[in-house]
């Protein structure tokens, strides 16, 4: 009873903020300064705030006609006087506060989409058809529709040999418990959600472990099912990739040409593994699993069906292989080359000009980062490399993408099932460039300097941009969640971190004060970010609620830094899986200072 009496008398004694507070300062003195210190703006002196404040050259009275209109059917004044005196302060902070118009970033494609595939950081997914964790999850075609729902460009597929069940392929993890999906119901929903999100192209991986006569069977589902939408390269092997506008709703395959594979024995006994790039991620799965499982998945295998070894025969590799070759490369844009030997030869530059892809793990591309900047930057120029996380991370977790950003690599594959802060960089990531999946890669990363140098993340380099993000204002946390979801006797303590994420020299984290109370927090702070390499920099929020033992999640976004447009900006943020909230904003102002160097 006492401790009871004890939290009544916080409650009533505390000072609860629940109204919204006085508007910043700023807010008033701009508001003030474009009306002439009038009580209300006109649409004219909006347009003006418009074109002079925010930055908006385009923008023009019947643009914002509508919006207007929608702010003052929010408030409580009245629809037809409004309109002959304009908005009042509260109704342009209202107005400011509408992120489907005064968003952050540009909601439209605005990079040059002309330029060859390897010129663009591509939103990457990591064996897309998985539900869960790595080992023991079911396989479905879900993943990969949710993952193309957000704009996940590039869907990794690993092909299995299979009974009638599922078609004569299956696809799953191989050498884990993971159960399979029909290679046909994977390809069926692909071709459906394909091009919802993005009409630039889908590329498909494929870690291939089929015999020529499945991989004829395979061109043959791929044709039927894709159709017209599936992309046949004009020649055996290109010496620039295709730009991304050309590939426009299309389906882009990449795999090893079939050529290059093993012969029989190995295709009997490896169930016709490719030996492709994607052969180191699949050995390093055998280290790593215990010695019991693998007596399991090796009875398994030597159980298997009639069916399923009438599919692998010696007599089927021999007499299909030209055939099942000549079909299967067919389909093959983008080539990928050998993962193994020295990383220099890894690396190597074809003198003929020949692109090609090739995968590496993201602790090959960690120690190539300390002995092979160079050759990682020079590689990325033209050629494409897809970096995959370590075999240990069978939860599905995800490494810093920022490991292989700063060295050009354009598919950086990730578990889009893997949340947490990793996943939120890569969302923010491709939120650039209208949420396409395609975001243009500075152009040091594409050509080299005067004197044949590469850009190298290690070094230092001069200041080259200052950053003034000031935090204004939050809202919406009353509507989108419960009264008692961060404390059940009190209202939240919020308080906001402002990071940025990028090479070592421009990382950084700061954070506002805490705001005691108050579903409606006005923090009214400004940080400074000083950036030597802006265009790799990403700006990360994150709102908390200040507790005693843990602080308590309240929403974050991200966003790449060159994208960020100038003035008060309306910050919609999103739940720790990247969902957005209904409500939930901040409200924001950017300032950018570049500097001569």
């Amino acid at each position: 009873m006492k401790k009871k009496i004890l939290k009544l008398l916080k409650i009533l004694t505390k000072n609860v903020n629940l109204n919204k507070g006085e508007p910043p300062l700023d807010l008033k003195e701009v508001f003030l300064m474009f009306t002439n210190g009038e009580n209300h703006m006109s649409k004219d002196q909006l347009l003006r705030f418009m074109v002079e404040h925010q930055g908006e050259q385009n923008c023009t009275l019947l643009d914002l006609e509508p919006i207007i209109q929608k702010v003052l059917q929010m408030g409580n004044s009245s629809t037809e006087s409004s309109n002959i005196v304009g908005l009042s302060l509260d109704e342009f902070i209202d107005f400011l506060l509408l992120d489907d118009f005064n968003g952050p970033i540009k909601d439209e494609v605005h990079h040059d989409m002309k330029a060859p595939l390897s010129h663009y950081f591509m939103y990457t997914g990591h064996n897309s058809y998985l539900t869960g964790n790595q080992f023991t999850s079911v396989s479905s075609d879900e993943p990969i529709i949710e993952a193309l729902l957000q704009g996940v460009r590039v869907i990794e597929l690993d092909l299995w040999p299979s009974s009638t069940k599922y078609g004569g392929i299956k696809v799953v993890h191989g050498r884990t418990l993971t159960t399979p999906v029909a290679l046909t119901k994977c390809l069926e929903s692909i071709k459906k959600y394909a091009f919802v999100k993005s009409d630039f192209p889908v590329i498909l991986t494929l870690e291939d472990h089929l015999t020529p006569k499945l991989q004829a069977k395979f061109a043959q589902m791929a044709i039927q099912i894709f159709g017209e939408m599936l992309h046949y390269p004009e020649t055996d092997y290109v010496t620039e990739f295709p730009s991304p506008a050309s590939l426009k709703n299309m389906i882009v395959i990449s795999t090893k040409p079939p050529k290059e594979y093993p012969q029989s024995d190995s295709v009997i006994n490896n169930h016709a593994s490719n030996g492709s790039e994607s052969s180191e991620e699949y050995e390093s799965w055998g280290q790593e699993l215990q010695d019991s499982i693998m007596a399991k998945l090796k009875n398994e295998n030597n159980n298997t069906s009639n069916e399923e070894m009438e599919d692998i025969s010696i007599s089927d590799y021999k007499s299909n292989q030209q055939q099942g070759a000549r079909q299967y490369k067919d389909l093959i844009t983008i080539h990928c080359g050998k993962s193994e030997g020295s990383m220099k030869d890894r690396l190597k530059v074809d003198h003929g000009g020949k692109v090609r892809r090739i995968s590496l793990s993201e602790k090959t591309v960690k120690n190539a980062c300390e002995s092979h900047g160079a050759d990682l930057i020079r590689f990325t120029q033209k050629n494409i490399l897809r970096v995959y996380p370590k075999g240990e991370r069978v939860i599905s977790s995800n490494f810093r993408p920022h490991l292989g950003w700063m060295y050009g690599a354009q598919m950086v594959a990730f578990n889009m099932q893997g949340y947490g802060k990793s996943l939120r960089l890569m969302q923010g990531m491709f939120r650039a460039n209208g949420g396409c999946g395609y975001v243009k890669k500075p152009e040091f990363l594409i050509q080299e300097g005067a004197n044949n140098e590469v850009f190298d993340p290690r070094r230092t380099l001069p200041m080259k941009q200052i950053l003034k993000v000031k935090v204004y204002k939050g809202d919406g946390w009353k509507t989108d969640f419960s009264p008692t979801h961060f404390d059940r006797f009190s209202p939240p303590d919020f308080y906001t971190k402002v990071c940025i994420v990028g090479v070592a020299a421009d990382s950084v984290k700061k954070k506002t004060s805490v705001k005691m109370n108050n579903w409606h927090p006005i923090w009214d702070e400004e940080f400074e970010f000083s950036l030597t390499v802006p265009e790799l920099a990403l700006l990360r929020i994150e709102v908390k609620d200040k507790n005693q033992t843990q602080d308590n999640f309240a929403g974050q976004t991200c966003l790449l830094v060159s994208e960020l447009r100038h003035g008060f900006r309306s910050v919609p943020l999103y739940d720790t899986k990247g969902k957005k909230f209904t409500s939930v904003k901040l409200l924001l102002r950017f300032h950018f200072k570049t500097l001569n160097i």
